[in-house]
């Protein structure tokens, strides 16, 4: 069975879907920082086709790559919008990549344009032509154009995500990606245009683009993003003083969130979490301090999400969720769970390479499906660990360790020991004045998992290396 809701329509271009039509003076975005700025949906949509009109101006045409090398401000937001509006094909790209992997970027997309901000580090570059800041605040002051009549089926836009080999991939999706994130406006958000979206990401991370900016906008409601500095209590300010009623993020906030005491006010109604597995004591954590539910997503790159629970799909402990309405998946024979290729939010293929062929994509996530339809996760292809011939999510043994109250923090690899061999090891942070040992918390995972999982190496640590939206990094673990 494939894709079962309605079809995107024949023409469709994700800016438009996002900004037109709503009510001019409606506060579309507060961009929140040292100075607070709000816009409505008429200035912004004013500001993305006057900064469209420029682009083309300047030669950017229908198809043209341009890559974005920016920080976490708005106009990362405008240029993407800008670019997608006309048609081209805007490539973001995260602050944190070294010059080095931007050159390779480039030369794999074949980006003749970029957006940058003038401060983060470039390669070499020849035959480019470069937005900096200036030439970008000249472009949003020029006449307004108008939107590209693009087809569902047209490239709009490129995102590079890490492959199974080690080399980025190129994720090209279709303008009719908006449409396929229409299952989780009430699969996973429980959305309307009343509602205030803060999301804890930057602008420059394409979960914020997707979770918190176009997605409220497709459904006329409000955007809270944050840029600048940000003390401890930062999220539980922007929920009181904007009124936001959902706050989007990923677990590693929402134990930040815990550990600072995080009130949640009188407005939020839930919490949304992507981007890993939510441990079962952060989970109980929160719904016992906020009294409030946390929904959490399975989703990539290839597709966002697509399994999750919701306001309207309870909640079952330990598991994700279910497939969002209209949404077709099943377990391959190897065990990764495929997406039908009708889909509308699946990609249209990956850069450089020929499109699918076959009915079903598979996502690289493990996982059983019960008889209710719920997704029980068991990690990534490429994170399953080997041991002694047995295959074990990191995911697992994370879990039991989290259980332990003197742990704060854990991560889980396999680690090589010698060129034949490898074992499971665990990086823990202890809670402050915690009495723990290495035999003793051993004991403790042994007595909740099977010999084979249980880790043989344990190393305490003062912190885990997490991206800066808090998502663990599994190969950056190293002993201390």
């Amino acid at each position: 069975m494939s894709f079962t809701s309605e079809r995107p329509p024949e023409r469709l271009n994700l800016a438009r879907h996002c900004l037109s039509g709503k009510p001019s003076e409606k506060t579309a975005l507060i961009v929140a920082g040292a100075k607070t700025k709000r816009w409505t949906y008429g200035a912004l949509e004013d500001a993305v086709l006057r900064m469209g009109e420029g682009f083309r101006s300047q030669g950017v045409e229908r198809g043209e790559r341009l890559f974005i090398r920016m920080g976490n401000s708005l106009d990362y937001a405008l240029v993407f919008l800008a670019a997608n509006a006309i048609g081209a094909v805007p490539i973001p790209a995260s602050s944190m990549l070294t010059a080095i992997e931007i050159g390779k970027l480039l030369q794999h997309s074949g980006a003749r344009f970029m957006a940058w901000d003038g401060e983060l580090e470039l390669p070499a570059l020849e035959g480019f032509i470069i937005f900096n800041p200036d030439k970008l605040a000249r472009l949003k002051l020029g006449p307004p154009g108008a939107y590209a009549e693009t087809a569902s089926d047209d490239p709009a836009y490129l995102i590079y995500t890490s492959g199974t080999s080690g080399r980025p991939k190129g994720v090209l999706h279709a303008q009719r990606a908006i449409w396929g994130r229409r299952p989780m406006y009430q699969g996973w958000y429980g959305i309307g245009p009343d509602d205030v979206m803060l999301h804890t990401g930057a602008f420059n991370w394409t979960y914020t683009l997707g979770t918190g900016l176009f997605d409220p906008f497709a459904n006329g409601a409000t955007s809270v993003v944050h840029i600048g500095e940000r003390d401890q209590h930062v999220w539980e300010r922007l929920v009181k003083d904007h009124g936001a009623t959902i706050v989007a993020s990923v677990p590693g906030i929402y134990r930040q969130l815990l550990r600072n005491g995080f009130k949640p006010g009188d407005t939020l109604r839930h919490g949304l979490t992507a981007g890993e597995a939510l441990a079962l004591p952060l989970r109980d954590g929160w719904n016992d301090s906020t009294r409030l539910e946390i929904y959490e997503a399975l989703g990539m790159s290839e597709i966002s999400t697509y399994i999750s629970s919701s306001p309207s799909v309870p909640v079952r402990r330990g598991s994700p969720g279910k497939a969002q309405a209209g949404r077709s998946i099943r377990i391959l024979d190897d065990g990764q769970i495929g997406v039908h290729r009708a889909d509308p939010g699946l990609l249209l293929r990956y850069w450089g390479e020929e499109p699918m062929t076959g009915d079903w994509f598979a996502t690289g996530d493990m996982a059983d499906i019960d008889a209710d339809g719920y997704v029980w996760y068991k990690g990534r292809v490429d994170d399953l660990m080997n041991a002694g011939g047995f295959r074990v999510s990191p995911l697992e043994v994370e879990g039991v360790l989290l259980q332990h109250p003197g742990v704060a923090d854990a991560g889980v690899r396999e680690w090589r020991v010698s060129e034949t061999a490898s074992i499971i090891a665990a990086f823990v942070v202890p809670q402050p004045q915690a009495n723990l040992n290495e035999d003793g918390l051993l004991a403790f995972v042994r007595d909740r998992l099977a010999a084979y999982k249980a880790p043989k190496q344990i190393w305490f640590v003062t912190a885990l290396p997490r991206t800066a939206n808090g998502k663990l990094i599994r190969k950056a673990l190293e002993r201390p």
